[in-house]
Protein backbone atom coordinates (compact mmCIF):
# COMPACT_ATOMS: atom_id res chain seq x y z
CA UNK A 1 0.00 0.00 0.00
CA UNK A 2 1.56 3.18 -1.16
CA UNK A 3 0.63 6.76 -0.51
CA UNK A 4 -1.59 8.19 -3.20
CA UNK A 5 -0.48 11.58 -4.42
CA UNK A 6 -3.27 13.94 -5.46
CA UNK A 7 -2.54 15.86 -8.60
CA UNK A 8 -4.68 19.00 -8.38
CA UNK A 9 -4.39 21.80 -10.85
CA UNK A 10 -4.33 25.49 -9.93
CA UNK A 11 -8.05 26.04 -10.58
CA UNK A 12 -9.02 23.17 -8.26
CA UNK A 13 -6.80 24.53 -5.48
CA UNK A 14 -8.30 28.01 -5.85
CA UNK A 15 -11.82 26.57 -5.80
CA UNK A 16 -11.02 24.68 -2.57
CA UNK A 17 -9.72 27.90 -1.00
CA UNK A 18 -12.87 29.79 -2.01
CA UNK A 19 -15.03 27.04 -0.57
CA UNK A 20 -13.05 27.08 2.67
CA UNK A 21 -13.44 30.85 2.99
CA UNK A 22 -17.21 30.61 2.41
CA UNK A 23 -17.61 27.87 5.03
CA UNK A 24 -15.54 29.75 7.62
CA UNK A 25 -17.40 33.01 6.93
CA UNK A 26 -20.76 31.29 7.26
CA UNK A 27 -19.74 29.62 10.51
CA UNK A 28 -18.61 32.96 11.93
CA UNK A 29 -21.92 34.61 11.00
CA UNK A 30 -23.89 31.82 12.64
CA UNK A 31 -21.79 31.94 15.80
CA UNK A 32 -22.18 35.72 16.09
CA UNK A 33 -25.97 35.48 15.95
CA UNK A 34 -25.94 32.57 18.41
CA UNK A 35 -24.03 34.67 20.94
CA UNK A 36 -26.53 37.52 21.03
CA UNK A 37 -25.24 40.01 18.47
CA UNK A 38 -28.90 40.93 17.92
CA UNK A 39 -29.44 42.57 21.30
CA UNK A 40 -32.02 42.31 24.06
CA UNK A 41 -34.98 44.69 23.80
CA UNK A 42 -35.68 44.51 27.55
CA UNK A 43 -32.14 45.66 28.34
CA UNK A 44 -32.45 48.21 25.53
CA UNK A 45 -35.44 49.79 27.25
CA UNK A 46 -33.19 50.38 30.27
CA UNK A 47 -30.50 51.92 28.03
CA UNK A 48 -33.17 54.14 26.46
CA UNK A 49 -33.83 55.80 29.82
CA UNK A 50 -30.86 58.10 29.19
CA UNK A 51 -32.21 58.83 25.70
CA UNK A 52 -35.69 59.64 27.05
CA UNK A 53 -34.45 62.98 28.35
CA UNK A 54 -34.54 64.17 24.73
CA UNK A 55 -36.60 61.55 22.84
CA UNK A 56 -40.13 60.17 23.23
CA UNK A 57 -40.56 56.42 22.93
CA UNK A 58 -44.35 56.44 23.06
CA UNK A 59 -44.95 58.95 20.26
CA UNK A 60 -43.35 60.44 17.18
CA UNK A 61 -43.79 63.90 18.73
CA UNK A 62 -40.62 65.93 19.07
CA UNK A 63 -39.22 66.52 22.54
CA UNK A 64 -35.73 68.05 22.26
CA UNK A 65 -34.95 65.45 19.61
CA UNK A 66 -37.39 63.56 17.40
CA UNK A 67 -39.84 61.08 18.87
CA UNK A 68 -38.65 57.58 18.06
CA UNK A 69 -41.88 55.59 18.09
CA UNK A 70 -42.05 53.66 14.82
CA UNK A 71 -38.59 54.83 13.75
CA UNK A 72 -37.78 51.54 12.03
CA UNK A 73 -41.12 51.65 10.18
CA UNK A 74 -40.49 55.07 8.64
CA UNK A 75 -39.20 55.54 5.13
CA UNK A 76 -36.38 57.76 6.38
CA UNK A 77 -35.01 59.33 9.53
CA UNK A 78 -34.72 63.07 10.13
CA UNK A 79 -31.23 62.98 8.58
CA UNK A 80 -32.77 61.67 5.34
CA UNK A 81 -31.27 58.19 5.60
CA UNK A 82 -33.21 54.93 5.71
CA UNK A 83 -33.69 53.59 9.25
CA UNK A 84 -31.45 50.54 8.92
CA UNK A 85 -29.55 49.09 11.86
CA UNK A 86 -26.29 50.38 10.38
CA UNK A 87 -27.65 53.93 9.86
CA UNK A 88 -29.21 54.08 13.34
CA UNK A 89 -25.96 52.80 14.90
CA UNK A 90 -23.95 55.39 12.95
CA UNK A 91 -26.26 58.14 14.23
CA UNK A 92 -25.97 56.89 17.82
CA UNK A 93 -22.18 56.74 17.48
CA UNK A 94 -21.68 60.13 15.82
CA UNK A 95 -24.55 62.16 17.28
CA UNK A 96 -25.38 65.43 15.54
CA UNK A 97 -27.89 68.31 15.59
CA UNK A 98 -27.42 68.75 19.34
CA UNK A 99 -27.27 65.02 20.14
CA UNK A 100 -23.97 63.97 21.72
CA UNK A 101 -21.93 61.16 20.23
CA UNK A 102 -22.44 57.91 22.12
CA UNK A 103 -19.61 56.03 20.42
CA UNK A 104 -17.58 55.89 23.63
CA UNK A 105 -20.47 56.27 26.09
CA UNK A 106 -22.29 53.04 25.23
CA UNK A 107 -20.78 49.61 24.78
CA UNK A 108 -21.47 47.65 21.60
CA UNK A 109 -23.76 45.36 23.62
CA UNK A 110 -25.73 48.37 24.91
CA UNK A 111 -26.08 49.69 21.36
CA UNK A 112 -27.29 46.26 20.19
CA UNK A 113 -29.84 46.25 23.04
CA UNK A 114 -30.94 49.81 22.31
CA UNK A 115 -31.46 49.06 18.61
CA UNK A 116 -33.42 45.92 19.52
CA UNK A 117 -35.64 48.06 21.76
CA UNK A 118 -36.13 50.78 19.13
CA UNK A 119 -37.42 48.11 16.76
CA UNK A 120 -40.18 47.26 19.24
CA UNK A 121 -41.58 50.76 19.69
Amino acid sequence: MGTKIVDWNREEILEMRRLTVMVVTGAMAISMSAFGADGDATKGKEVFEQCSVCHNADSAEKKMGPGLKGEFKKEKMVNGKAPTEANVRALINAGGNGMPAYNDMLTDAEKNDLIAYLKTI
